[in-house]
């Protein structure tokens, strides 16, 4: 039978440069011995060429969040089971410097995680006390940030049935709840399959699922020109 953990950390056992890091920030000893110098490079690049995070970023300008690169992500060493996390205590986004490598992974962390700082900044979310909320959370930054995108499917092997993409969405999500909270497996999938149905279908801000960067690119540009249309109404 699966044990939870004894203790309720909230996942920042995962992140441990959140309590104590290693260098100090913009020494040289950071510079010289992490990743860092490209994980900045990386997020640079993603926040201005995917359309998914632009997408994010300027629908969370309108919403009054308007989220700056020093200010609101952070790259750091993390656990090797993570690639990146939302701490809403700081309202800051954690990228794990030691496990994102490439710029695609660097573009679908930088997307997930902005979905979730999207939903603490409008839909006022309790991450700490109300799983319900946590779980609605991790199945729309799942559903829309191509994480069960097909190709990134294919590559780990994953091929679908019929529904595979919502199958995939389970998962993910599921897996998410438990790496961060000391609650059963039973329990995590109860509380997923209670808010599934409604949150698979909140598709806010895209308007739709986007599979892929040319789906972000229309959604991106619908989103630009949304006042646009309504003022010729």
């Amino acid at each position: 039978m699966e044990q939870p953990k004894q203790e309720e950390d909230y996942g920042y056992d995962l992140f441990p440069e959140r309590n104590t890091p290693k260098y100090k920030r913009g020494s040289v000893g950071e510079s010289i011995f992490t990743f860092s110098h490209k994980c900045q490079v990386m997020l640079q690049l993603a926040m201005e060429t995917s359309p998914y995070a632009q997408l994010l970023l300027s629908a969370m300008n309108s919403s009054g969040c308007k989220v700056f690169k020093d200010r609101h992500f952070s790259c750091e060493d993390c656990d090797g089971t993570v690639s990146g996390g939302f701490d809403a205590a700081s309202s800051q986004i954690v990228l794990c410097q030691n496990n994102i490598h490439q710029q695609a992974h660097m573009n679908r962390v930088v997307t997930h995680e902005l979905i979730h700082a999207f939903d603490h900044c409008r839909a006022h979310v309790d991450w700490f006390s109300n799983l319900r909320h946590l779980a609605c959370s991790e199945i729309r930054a799942a559903n829309l940030s191509g994480d069960c995108a097909f190709k990134n499917e294919a590559a780990r092997f994953n091929f679908g049935l019929q529904k595979h993409h919502q199958e995939c969405v389970r998962g993910r999500a599921l897996r998410s709840i438990l790496a961060v909270r000391s609650i059963g497996r039973e329990e995590a999938e109860k509380i997923v399959d209670e808010v599934f149905d409604t949150c698979f279908n909140d598709h806010t801000p895209f308007g739709r699922i986007p599979h892929d960067n040319k789906d972000a690119k229309f959604a991106f540009r619908d989103y630009e020109n949304r006042d646009r249309y309504y003022a010729n109404i």
